[in-house]
């Protein structure tokens, strides 16, 4: 195998070394941002988060991202201790200190703070929330299309661990990943409960058959932002887009794959399972999502 390759690799920036982080209200040099080891996100992986891309000093679709973060709070019972504005108006200062403009992530996170005890029981965390802002300079650089491999980690249940929360605990996504990686393949390609495909380890998953875009019914995956405006997108514009159960045969026979995400927003797809896609490249109709996604932020923000 080549180089491997991430849906979320970047170009390097020095820039990164000395960036201010935002813990608990506070603006700390990157060395400095620290949480106590009795946290429960670090000790039971229990709290949400949100990506967000900056694009010409605007954070895209930003009331989104934030009705996702409280939704999933709730869906814990997690009091975030602050409102949606007072997040944004964090996301700003923090954006403000660190001078980015543009090609910046963010990594908004809430966790249910510090326990008194290492044990799990949420009455025993008596310090929190915890909420904690990384910001970067982070510019996509991505040479050549995601080789995906399926693997046996599944996107299961909503009774067990629900694949829609954006949730701390990502052990079954990071096992489902090193998996691929030891097939050869950058990521993973995740079936659900019946063995239709899914999603991947990282990223929501399309593919484009006699110019059709299709996906997965959403029922076991995450409930991805820019999945959705590429849906909405392909709608706009007579692309015509379903939703729906779909096996890996039809996937292997597919024209063009490609992965969608807040970080690379429509990533390629070269090769399933050895399986070349198309001719492995970047197809027309990704292409075309491409360009009207990027008018689609680019009028969201100037609105």
């Amino acid at each position: 195998m080549d180089d491997a390759v991430t849906t979320h690799q970047a170009e390097e920036d020095a820039r990164n070394e000395s960036v201010l982080i935002w813990v608990n209200g506070a603006l700390k040099p990157r060395p400095e941002a620290l949480v106590s080891v009795y946290d429960s996100g670090f000790m039971l992986g229990d709290g949400v988060w949100e990506g967000l891309r900056l694009y010409d000093g605007h954070w895209a679709f930003l009331d989104e991202h934030l009705d996702r973060l409280f939704e999933a709070a709730k869906a814990i019972d997690l009091e975030i201790g602050m409102d949606a504005g007072a997040l944004a108006d964090a996301l700003e200062e923090t954006r403000a200190a660190n001078g980015m403009e543009t090609d910046a992530h963010a990594r908004l996170m809430v966790t249910r703070g510090v326990k008194s005890r290492p044990f799990q029981h949420p009455g025993l965390s008596v310090s929190g929330p915890t909420i904690v802002i990384i910001m970067e300079h982070s510019r996509p650089s991505i040479p050549r299309p995601i080789h995906l491999a399926t693997v046996p980690h599944l996107r299961g249940l909503p009774m067990t661990q629900d694949p829609k929360l954006n949730s701390h605990s990502k052990l079954n996504c990071i096992l489902a990943c090193i998996a691929a990686e030891k097939a050869g393949a950058d990521e993973a390609l995740m079936l659900d409960i019946h063995g239709f495909v899914n999603t991947t380890n990282a990223c929501n998953f399309f593919i484009v058959r006699k110019g059709e875009v299709w996906t997965s019914t959403g029922d076991y995956c995450m409930n991805g932002i820019t999945r959705a405006k590429v849906i909405d997108l392909c709608r706009e514009n007579a692309i015509p887009v379903f939703e729906k159960n779909y096996s890996l045969v039809a996937a292997y026979s597919a024209e063009e794959a490609f992965l969608t995400g807040t970080f690379g927003a429509q990533t390629p797809v070269g090769e399933i399972d050895g399986r070349r896609i198309g001719d492995g490249q970047m197809g027309p109709v990704t292409r075309r999502l491409r360009g009207l996604y990027k008018d689609l932020v680019a009028r969201e923000g100037a609105g």
